[in-house]
């Protein structure tokens, strides 16, 4: 399991990613275009996906395509939509294995310290720091659960 707080990492090298699949849920653009930027930067595909419902439904097609998402990051609170804890319990219904980080601008919030009860792999606070979401990315791809 791993944990990575904004603003702990500095700048970090990661190895080359060997391909792979991210979705990612989040409700804020900006946050979802910086996201998009150090996803691709370390080699992988990206998609995002404005609330749980959507990243549910995006999930679905891609497993039913045979073209699934390796990693799914969801943020904790989507403001009149299905937020990351809602959405997280779903897919782990219909696929036990998934592999996903929180993401959350609410520190208190106990999901971000029990993220692992969740079944969770990681966790990431807002505001990101680019060295910690990359080590967080990096570490749930390669995490062998």
């Amino acid at each position: 399991m791993l944990a990575v707080a904004a603003g702990v990492c500095g700048a970090i090298v990661v190895a080359s990613a060997k391909g792979g699949r991210v979705l990612f849920m989040d409700d804020e653009e900006a946050i979802t275009m910086m996201a998009e930027k150090v996803v691709r930067r370390l080699g992988y595909d990206f998609e995002s996906a404005a609330d749980g419902m959507e990243a549910i439904e995006k999930y679905r097609a891609a497993r039913n395509s045979g073209s699934p998402f390796d990693l799914v990051v969801l943020d904790l609170t989507i403001p009149g939509g299905m937020g990351g804890r809602e959405a997280m319990a779903i897919l782990r219904k219909e696929d036990p294995g998934v592999r996903a980080i929180v993401s959350s601008g609410y520190s208190s919030d106990m999901t971000m310290s029990t993220y692992h009860e969740h079944g969770f792999r990681g966790m990431i606070a807002k505001p990101y720091d680019i060295g910690a979401l990359t080590a967080a990315i990096h570490a749930a791809m390669n995490d062998p659960g």
